[in-house]
């Protein structure tokens, strides 16, 4: 508390201060890591972007509140289950929480060095259009 001018001021502590910067440095943040469900290598992203799924797998980790902050302390795959596009982002992995149910979006990987898996993002497109008609059926109504 303070005071400026004759007013009473109250500083409000942000509980995430001690768990993250106010400002996040993508060089710190943009990391290589080992994919925790196919166990292989993945580098930084070469484009200045953060690296947030693994190109081989698609599947992430639940580590962000908001994008670079590794702030959450879910820690649980997610894993991917739908592809949609954005009109002004492109392409978009929507991936599921293992641990806690969240869904999230995250930008398919446009590097040169190691992008995402074009095979295995059309496997998914593939499932979820699968998963998508299966709710559907062709039975015709009659009306009454």
């Amino acid at each position: 508390m303070g005071r400026t001018n004759g007013t009473l001021r109250l500083r409000v502590e942000d509980p995430f201060d001690s768990l993250r910067s106010s400002t996040i440095s993508r060089t710190t943040e943009n990391t290589g890591f080992t994919c925790g469900n196919c166990g292989k290598t993945v580098a930084a992203l070469a484009n200045g972007s953060y690296r947030n799924h693994c190109p081989h797998c698609l599947h992430s980790l639940h580590v962000d509140v908001s994008p670079g902050d590794r702030a959450n302390d879910c820690r649980a795959l997610m894993r991917p289950v739908a592809v949609e596009h954005h009109s002004a982002k492109g392409y978009m992995i929507v991936h599921q929480c293992t641990g806690c149910g969240t869904r999230g979006r995250n930008r398919m990987a446009d590097d040169p060095h190691q992008g995402d898996d074009l095979d295995t993002v059309i496997a998914l497109m593939h499932k979820a259009i699968g998963r998508h008609e299966a709710g559907h059926t062709n039975r015709r109504r009659t009306l009454l």
